[in-house]
């Protein structure tokens, strides 16, 4: 089920949405107990003794802004590990790769160039529709993808073979999360308006289910291609709709789409609007005024200003940090699962990203977690985004959503709720 860090919001009946899903862990291999003095039940490593990851992330195209939190969140782990002695002994390596946004699709080249400089698990890509597109080609390699921004409920049953992961909650907990909000909020009318990818389809199902479950009239459930240049139709759509509040589901053509909205009388001074992980920026270089549009996007509960001023030290021009405790955490996880598996090779690493991350002794800093590895321990690592247990669909079984609200163009966060899935 969900819970608030408010009281007022605990009372909202979130239980008719509540999510189940079932966690596995491992069995203990015991199979060291059958082994004599000349026989180890060790397999042989399969990776080359370097930890080499990939990052997958945006340089470019409408989720751009994302691209340097999460950079600076992967390189901000590798350095830490590195100091701390790497990986089985070895510095960790890393490659970069732009993965676009899809359109146009440059993830496929990207991909290519990382394997080709033999990485062994690859971070990204934060839009999902880029991660469908390139999956079936990295977990086909054996090469783990590991995203940190991905939110996409397809996820949740794709058949990776195992080897895909991700520390972004399914957005089926955001979508619950942000039209409970809209209800909660005093709005009944509510209009949904949504790229058409497995993304923005996918986030803008769960809010308009949630939004009818709780009473609420969905005044208009809007998609757009995700390359359109303008928005003129969608736009006289929901005007003809009369709404009293509107989430967009979108990215950087947000830009395009609020003055077109403000032109018919929709803006953020008429009509409530909610953003979502997509389009939660630093909208400062804009004309326009956003002042007391709300969004959402997982995030930790309370902000971690002692970890942004660390990304700060890898990346000192950073605006927005979404997605950056998400990136350092899967790229902890990665280093950790290398060290328990004792093999930096993706299979390898993939049977030990569960393991690591739930059931185990509690750590939350590298050197703590490589030492309880060293004597033998079960660990239990505990992220600078939340915990990180994560369920058999390679997912987390636990999550925050963080509510964001607009001063000007820039937002601050103003609550959170927390989601169990069990």
């Amino acid at each position: 089920m969900i819970r608030s860090t408010r009281a007022r919001r605990a009372a909202v009946a979130l239980a008719a949405t509540a999510l189940v899903l079932t966690a596995c862990g491992s069995e203990d291999d015991d199979s060291d107990n059958n082994a004599t003095d000349n026989e180890s039940s060790t397999p042989a490593a399969k990776g080359d003794g370097v930890l080499n990851i990939g990052m997958l992330l945006p340089q470019t195209g409408d989720l751009a802004y994302l691209g340097p939190p999460e950079f600076a969140g992967v390189e901000l782990a590798i350095k830490e590990i590195n100091e701390a002695g790497g990986v089985n002994g070895k510095p960790v390596k890393s490659s970069r790769a732009d993965s676009g946004d899809g359109t146009p699709d440059i993830a496929g080249a990207s991909v290519d160039s990382l394997l080709g400089e033999g990485v062994d698990t690859i971070i990204g890509a934060a839009a999902s529709g880029v991660s469908l597109s390139v999956i079936d080609k990295i977990t086909g390699a054996g090469i783990v993808q590991f995203s940190p921004a991905n939110t996409a409920a397809a996820f949740d049953t794709y058949d990776d073979k195992g080897m895909y992961f991700r520390t972004a909650p399914s957005d089926r907990l955001q979508g619950q999360v942000l039209a409970n909000m809209a209800v909660e909020d005093g709005f009944s009318n509510v209009a949904v308006v949504a790229r058409q990818d497995a993304y923005g389809e996918g986030l803008a199902e769960q809010v308009v289910d949630t939004l009818e479950e709780q009473g609420a009239t969905v005044a208009a459930d809007i998609l757009y291609a995700a390359d359109a240049q303008n928005f003129t139709a969608e736009v006289n759509e929901l005007a003809a709709a009369k709404p009293d509040a509107i989430v967009l589901v979108a990215f950087n053509e947000t830009t395009k789409i609020i003055p077109q909205l403000i032109s018919k009388g929709l803006g953020p001074q008429d009509v409530q609007l909610y953003f979502v992980d997509g389009n939660m920026a630093d909208y400062s270089s804009e004309n326009f005024d956003l002042t007391g549009v709300k969004g959402t996007f997982p995030a930790p509960g309370e902000v971690n200003e002692d970890f942004n001023d660390r990304l700060l030290s890898i990346d000192k021009g950073l605006k927005d940090f979404t997605y950056g405790p998400q990136s350092y955490d899967a790229t902890m996880l990665t280093a950790l699962a290398a060290i328990a598996a004792g093999d930096d090779s993706g299979e390898a690493i993939a049977s030990e990203i569960v393991n690591v991350s739930k059931d185990g002794e509690a750590c939350s800093t590298f050197a703590d977690c490589v030492e309880l590895l060293e004597a033998g321990e079960d660990i239990n690592y505990e992220g600078v985004s939340g915990p990180c247990d994560m369920n058999e669909s390679g997912s987390p079984s636990a999550a925050t959503i963080g509510i964001q609200e607009y001063k000007g163009n820039k937002y601050t966060q103003i609550d959170s709720v927390s989601g169990v899935l069990e």
